[in-house]
């Protein structure tokens, strides 16, 4: 097992220890031949892809505690706050392919980032679930796959606060076509909320109209497109006879036994204190801004849409009103607790608002794969933006699925390439 020297050893060995030396080592590089360099990236290689196996070991390790009842693996050890997976992670292979893209083994002065992280570890996802591999160690029987597939809106789809207007302005548009005619499920789970289908056409006409026009897609296809609003609240299911392409479902027919207790009282309730908390935010900090108030939803945004709200003033926002409801719903009354304590709800920072939302994307999530007959964790994949514990929406659909976090609609287009590409049998390190 990796240890923490040996693994900041590897991140760090080539980099200078004392300040003073990074000049004569810059010319020593500029002066190193070209075998030398491929020497040291190649040792470079090898000692990342061995810390890559390492965690890829102790992942699988992972899952198969899981299968007991007090599961006590050593990643759980060493990370306490560690939650489920749902599919071992082909790390190594993922660090190899995102290694002869991202160059991360020749690069001398400057550590594996954040970044690098990151997309490894959303390409070692998608190859669990398009090819995977098998495991001796692995004693859980899984069945991988991918049968859903859900979506973020803003910067995962589009751009903050764009649309989906047409494939050759959003080319991610021709990839969701592609899934649906492979028979993948797509729902896109988004924060924006409303009950009536023109407001989603509006942002999402590209995509629907594109889906409408295809000669490739079945009608039964078709239908595989859905739409989850408000996170968890609204369920439209892709209609071409309908108006806007979209026809509503009651949520008598797709809420989660979880959701069977919400009484409207309750949520008024809810609501009420979390705009409480937002109007004593907009005093306390001096906000320019104004409340808005939906049926499953509340929040604030700029009262000069020309201007926007800071980051530091959206996320005090954030914060401040998580605590306010918190409190409440844990301050125990002499005669009850608050109504609404067992209603989840979530605050995020939507880039030039903030909102809370009753209900979250697990459940968000949840409900898309129970309204396609029972969809697995293992089998789908959610794609999003927002996945800091901390104001991220996203964050809470790791409980539900596996996931892939991408930082912009870009980075939506080209993992869905890396996945046609898997799914097609190409090699990832040709």
């Amino acid at each position: 097992m990796s240890t923490r020297y040996r693994i900041e050893y590897a991140l760090k060995a080539d980099a200078s220890t004392r300040p003073t030396d990074r000049m004569d080592q810059a010319v020593e590089y500029v002066g190193t031949s070209g075998q030398s360099l491929d020497v040291m990236a190649r040792s470079a290689q090898q000692r990342y892809a061995e810390i890559f196996r390492d965690v890829e070991d102790l992942l699988l390790d992972h899952i198969n505690q899981q299968a007991i009842s007090n599961p006590r693996s050593k990643l759980n050890m060493l990370v306490p706050t560690i939650s489920a997976f749902f599919t071992p992670l082909a790390l190594e292979d993922a660090f190899r392919y995102q290694d002869s893209v991202r160059a991360i083994s020749s690069r001398r002065f400057v550590a594996p980032s954040f970044n690098d992280i990151r997309l490894i570890l959303n390409t070692a996802q998608i190859m669990a679930m398009v090819q995977p591999k098998p495991y001796r160690q692995l004693r859980v029987k899984l069945d991988p796959g991918l049968e859903l597939m859900t979506f973020d809106g803003d910067v995962t789809l589009y751009e903050d606060g764009a649309s989906l207007h047409s494939p050759d302005a959003n080319p991610v548009i021709l990839r969701l076509v592609h899934f649906l005619a492979q028979n993948v499920r797509i729902g896109i789970v988004t924060a924006a909320g409303y009950n009536q289908p023109e407001h989603y056409f509006n942002r999402l006409s590209g995509l629907l109209l594109a889906v409408k026009e295809s000669k490739e897609l079945s009608a039964a296809q078709k239908s595989n497109l859905i739409i989850m609003g408000g996170e968890s609240n609204f369920l439209f299911v892709f209609d071409e006879t309908q108006e806007h392409c979209l026809r509503y479902i009651h949520r008598r027919e797709w809420i989660l036994d979880a959701m069977q207790d919400w009484t409207e009282p309750a949520i008024k309730e809810l609501l009420d204190e979390a705009q409480s908390a937002f109007e004593s935010c907009i005093r306390t900090l001096r906000l320019q801004a104004k409340v808005l108030r939906k049926d499953r939803a509340v929040g604030i945004y700029a009262a000069d849409q020309t201007k926007r709200l800071t980051r530091e003033q959206l996320e005090e926002t954030v914060l401040v009103v998580q605590q306010v409801v918190e409190t409440a719903i844990n301050t125990v009354h002499a005669d009850q607790r608050a109504s609404y304590a067992h209603i989840p709800f979530t605050v995020f920072n939507g880039g030039a608002d903030v909102f809370l939302d009753i209900g979250d994307k697990s459940l968000g999530v949840k409900a898309c794969q129970k309204w396609f007959g029972g969809i697995p964790p293992s089998s789908t994949l959610h794609v999003g933006d927002q996945f800091l514990s901390g104001g991220g929406n996203d964050f809470k659909a790791r409980s539900a699925c596996c996931c892939a976090w991408i930082a912009s609609p870009v980075e939506t287009v080209a993992l869905l390439d890396e996945m046609i590409t898997l799914a097609k049998g190409g090699s990832k390190f040709g």
